[in-house]
């Protein structure tokens, strides 16, 4: 057994970590909320514990960042374009269906640190229409020796990002929704990988619509469903681990990707021992894809599922699911993240749905 490869999808200490719609088949039942899995085992017998952070509430303040996201910035983070020929398949691809995937799913941008990044958000169904999902990195994280917690600032979403366009509108973030264990995260004990999961809460758009109401779409949430099943993951990756891949435009920030397939537990290592409940599939997204949702019941027609999880890191399984090294190639990266529970996900959902959006 080897140490797992330690890194984010998105941003953070741990270095940054498709099918078409055509060809997506999945296989299997729809997975339904309220099915018992395995709990979480530090979630336990433990009272939920909620941790609110005010991003942006003030006119002045959405303003600010408003302003702040400049055509410059928003392409700075945009990886530059390659010759590679296209490439797809089950473990990355393209998302060239319009549905309700490309209204939900968006850009989440932010400044971690003092440097301008992004990660993934997915618009979900909500009391006050105003709430996205994402990974708990991407609103909260510390330092390179896992110290000096900190709150990501100057954060804005966009749903159905594209190539810089913003169809729907750009959303500042509110109030970000944490369980308070992750704030205690020092990035070297497995344990926290269960709370890498986080709620936004979004102001109105320029225009005065909440997000919900302006894409017009939302996905659902689903806790304690079981992981061992078939899946898809979206993200805005911006390096794909492939390097045919490299620079296409699905793996430099401007465009959605996906993979769908089987999702796999990790089964921890003797140097890692990963807590249960982190799931995901074959997948090469990485940098820029933490917090995009990991979907059970996914219907490629319409474009709605049910997320059941996020992305947050990456490592490497060999054909008996077992972690193996990366650079055996007989070994197939996954992309991961924890599985939505009862004990840690739904107080942190329920917190965020009944905020208020102010500027009403």
């Amino acid at each position: 057994m080897t140490t797992p490869t330690r890194r984010w999808s998105g941003e953070g200490r741990r270095v940054s970590i498709m099918l078409t719609s055509a060809m997506l088949v999945l296989g299997g039942g729809t997975a339904m909320p309220g099915v018992a899995t395995a709990a979480v085992p530090s979630a336990v017998g433990r009272a939920a514990s909620v941790a609110t952070h005010e991003q942006a509430v003030s006119s002045a303040e959405r303003q600010a960042v408003l302003d702040y996201w400049t055509s410059a910035r928003l392409a700075a983070l945009n990886e530059p374009l390659s010759a590679n020929p296209p490439t797809s398949g089950p473990d990355g691809a393209p998302w060239t269906r319009s549905n309700a995937v490309v209204q939900t799913v968006g850009r989440l941008f932010f400044t971690s640190r003092g440097e301008d990044s992004s990660c993934t958000a997915t618009v979900v169904d909500s009391a006050n229409r105003s709430t996205v999902v994402t990974a708990g990195h991407c609103v909260h994280s510390t330092d390179l020796l896992g110290e000096n917690g900190e709150w990501a600032t100057q954060v804005m979403f966009v749903p159905g990002y594209s190539a810089g366009r913003a169809p729907y509108g750009r959303f500042v973030g509110r109030v970000a929704v944490v369980d308070s264990a992750w704030t205690r995260n020092d990035g070297q004990d497995p344990t926290f990988d269960s709370y890498d999961q986080a709620f936004v809460v979004l102001n109105k758009n320029e225009r005065g619509r909440r997000v919900q109401d302006a894409v017009g779409a939302a996905q659902s949430v689903g806790f304690d469903v079981p992981g061992a099943q078939r899946v898809v993951q979206f993200g805005y990756p911006r390096s794909a681990s492939d390097p045919a891949r490299e620079g296409l435009a699905e793996y430099t920030g401007r465009r959605l990707a996906y993979c769908a397939g089987r999702a796999w537990e990790h089964p921890g290592t003797a140097d890692w021992p990963t807590p249960k409940g982190q799931w995901g599939a074959a997948c090469v997204m990485g940098g820029g894809s933490s917090g995009g949702p990991r979907m059970a019941g996914f219907d490629p027609l319409s474009g709605l599922g049910s997320v059941v999880g996020v992305n947050t890191w990456a490592d490497y399984f060999d054909a008996t699911h077992e972690v193996c090294e990366s650079d055996n190639e007989t070994c197939t990266r996954h992309l991961i993240g924890p599985q939505f529970t009862s004990a840690i996900t739904r107080p942190l959902y329920d917190r965020a749905q009944r905020a208020g959006t102010g500027n009403s």
